[in-house]
C-alpha cells in the first residue's frame, strides 16, 4: 500500500495531479478542494494517498492529512458510497464538521456535499454514527468531540442540551450548534450564558 506521495508536483489537472517522485510521476485523485490548497507547480510536496484497486483497475486518492485519509476510508464503506462521492464530501466539509454532522445526525449539513442527497446523507449518519463514535483511527482532539456530544446529550449536561435546543430553534443547523456550544460551555455553566456565548460566536463567524 502506498501511504503517501513525496516530490515535486508537476501537472495540475481539475480532478487530479501528478507527482515526480525520484523520477516516478504519480498520478494521484484528489477533489478541486484540496488541489487548491497545494502550492504552485514545481513545489514540493507529500499527499496522503488512499490505494484503490479493483475491477475498474488501480488508483491513488490523495489528501494533505492523515485524517482525511481515514475518514475517507470510513466513508466507502458505507454501501453505495464510491470515491468519487466520498471525495465530495471532504471537498465540501472538513473533517470536523463530518464528524459533528455524523454524531449530531445533522443529515441537512451533509447532504451539502455534491452528489449526496437526503437518503445518502442518512445513509452515512446510520451506517458511520458508532464507528465515529468508537473509532481509534480518528485523532485525540476528533474523538474528544464525539465524547464530548455524548457528554452534551446526556442528563447531568441539561444546560448544554438546552443551550443547542435554543440554537436549533433560532434556525441554526444541529452540527453548527452542536459545535459552537461544546466549544464555548464550561462546568456548571447555565444554560443562558451558554447560549448567549454561543450566539456571540456564531454571529463572528
Amino acid at each position: 500500500m502506498i501511504a503517501y506521495v513525496k516530490g515535486e508536483l508537476v501537472f495540475v489537472y481539475e480532478r487530479s495531479v501528478v507527482v515526480d517522485v525520484s523520477g516516478v510521476g504519480y498520478l494521484v485523485n484528489a477533489s478541486p478542494a484540496t488541489i487548491s490548497r497545494l502550492p504552485v507547480r514545481g513545489s514540493q510536496v507529500q499527499i496522503f494517498t488512499y490505494f484503490q484497486s479493483g475491477e475498474s483497475g488501480q488508483s491513488l486518492h490523495g489528501f494533505l492529512t492523515q485524517e482525511e485519509v481515514r475518514l475517507f476510508t470510513l466513508l466507502i464503506s458505507v454501501s453505495g458510497i464510491g470515491p468519487k462521492v466520498a471525495s465530495a464530501i471532504l471537498g465540501a466539509m472538513t473533517p470536523q464538521q463530518i464528524i459533528l454532522s455524523i454524531v449530531a445526525q445533522d443529515a441537512v449539513a451533509l447532504s451539502k456535499a455534491p452528489g449526496v442527497g437526503k437518503k445518502t446523507a442518512q445513509r452515512v449518519m446510520l451506517e458511520l454514527k458508532d464507528k465515529i463514535k468508537t473509532a481509534a483511527a480518528f485523532d485525540d482532539s476528533s474523538s474528544e468531540i464525539a465524547a464530548s456530544f455524548d457528554s452534551a446529550a446526556s442528563p447531568t449536561s441539561a444546560a448544554k442540551q438546552d443551550a443547542i435546543d435554543a440554537l436549533l430553534a433560532l434556525g441554526y443547523g444541529r452540527a453548527e450548534a452542536v459545535q459552537s456550544v461544546l466549544e464555548v460551555a464550561a462546568p456548571e455553566m447555565p444554560a443562558e450564558t451558554i447560549i448567549k456565548l454561543a450566539l456571540k460566536k456564531l454571529m463572528k463567524q
